[in-house]
């Protein structure tokens, strides 16, 4: 199953043999902390197993969203928000970034007074959000029925392009002097005195002093095989993406059982808005003591499922020598089958409560892996057991619009200068060192 169109990105040829981060993995999240570190003058070589933005950095939902967050992320996300828009000079390309607004459906009373909530929040940090109801939902969504008491909308919230924004920034980070590698798993990480002091590829070692996994979904093998326990999970979500369709809202939506936002072609992409499936993996009796607070509260989101997913993961050996061939090298890229029969009954709602739709075309379908942590937001913090070894990944879904500035962080932490946002609440040791791990948006 193809998955989405992303801009070609040709890796270099050569291998560097020494230089000061390796970034491993080449979605949004690698590619940013890649262009952070080269653009502060140090020598990068971004290392990604498949192509540039070919996971779920390219089949996400293309959100840009202050709005419904997790109060922890609030602070790292209004920085994104600034940084988004200088991204456009800053690597030479348009990446569709345009401050459209999303807007939450909220079907009952007791929605709105939970978004009613997060109003108060947001208008903490002056962020512009309000509630919309009655008569004027027709000026957001003209000719739509949504059948709904109202929707949170929030005008600077905003869109970009998944396909163009990873290889973009991995270019104007290669343009500034990093390399950049494709096809190069990185089978793991070499230490000297307990410290890192290089990587292995499949293509050969590199020297460094400091390493950034930036793995997304495959990131918690990778540690494993470090040693280290990362209690992650993934989840399936499938997106329909339509030919250009004209007469649709500019506004982003989530309801219940959809979500849409528009295109840069002119089309829109379609998801099942509340419905993701989990496969059952070795991993989810693994880490099942850190994620059953979630899945008391999450659970009615989830469909569980034992596939041919359930059987693969249970083939993927726990360790390996970096001298044998790694499953990173396997399995390049992630490319599930997407859930046509959530995926169909999502447009035939949109198609019902919005006529406008009744004259969209399927383009295209297809699913991505999110890399889902316990709380539901990232680690991006160091690793104290292993000096210069770092860890962005975990985004949970919320990883594409916050991805500039969590590369910022990511490299702050690298450099050692003032961290962009306070990093604690992202901390790795938040797992082991008794904090209460809990979902915070209540959604």
């Amino acid at each position: 199953m193809p998955g989405p169109f992303v801009v070609p990105f040709h890796g270099d040829t050569d291998l560097p043999q020494k230089v000061d981060v390796v970034v491993i993995g080449g979605g949004i999240i690698g590619a940013s902390t890649a262009l952070e570190l080269a653009e502060s003058g140090l020598k990068v070589a971004l290392c990604e197993k498949g192509g540039i933005g070919h996971e779920q950095s390219s089949r996400n939902w293309g959100w840009v969203r202050v709005s419904r967050r997790d109060p922890r992320e609030i602070p790292l996300m209004l920085k994104a928000l600034e940084i988004w828009p200088t991204l456009a000079e800053r690597t030479g390309r348009d990446l569709g970034f345009t401050r459209s607004g999303i807007a939450f459906a909220c079907r009952t009373d007791a929605d709105v007074a939970k978004h009613e909530k997060w109003l108060g929040i947001l208008r903490d940090y002056g962020v512009d959000s309000h509630m919309v109801m009655g008569a004027a939902l027709d000026g957001l969504f003209p000719g739509a029925q949504l059948g709904v008491k109202g929707v949170l909308h929030t005008p600077d919230d905003a869109r970009a392009e998944p396909q163009r924004a990873a290889p973009a920034i991995a270019e104007a980070a290669r343009a500034r002097g990093a390399h950049v590698l494709t096809e190069c798993a990185v089978r793991g990480i070499e230490t000297q005195a307990g410290a890192v002091c290089g990587i292995v590829t499949e293509r050969g070692p590199i020297a460094c002093e400091q390493v950034v996994l930036a793995g997304g979904a495959w990131s918690s093998l990778f540690a494993r095989n470090s040693g280290l326990r990362l209690p992650q999970l993934k989840v399936k979500n499938s997106v329909i993406r339509t030919k250009p369709l004209a007469g649709g809202p500019e506004c982003a939506l989530w309801a219940d059982r959809f979500a849409l936002r528009k295109r840069a072609d002119g089309g829109y992409t379609i998801a099942v808005g509340s419905r993701n499936i989990a496969d059952i993996v070795p991993d989810s009796f693994r880490f099942m003591r850190e994620f059953m607070p979630a899945l008391k509260g999450e659970w009615k989101a989830l469909v569980f499922r034992a596939g041919l997913r359930s059987l693969d993961e249970a083939r993927i050996p726990n360790r390996w020598a970096l001298d044998e061939a790694s499953p990173f090298e396997y399995d390049r890229v992630l490319d599930p089958k997407p859930a046509t029969g959530f995926q169909d009954r999502a447009l035939e709602e949109l198609r019902r409560v919005y006529p406008i739709f009744a004259k969209a075309e399927i383009a295209q379908r297809w699913a991505g892996a999110i890399d889902v942590t316990p709380d539901a937001i990232p680690v991006i913090s160091p690793i104290e057991a292993i000096p210069g070894f770092h860890i962005a990944t975990g985004f949970s879904g919320h990883g594409f619009g916050i991805g500039p500035a969590a590369g910022r962080l990511a490299a702050d932490l690298v450099i050692g200068r003032a961290p962009l946002v306070d990093p604690a609440p992202f901390r790795f040791s938040r797992f082991t060192d008794g904090s209460r791990i809990e979902i915070l948006s209540g959604f």
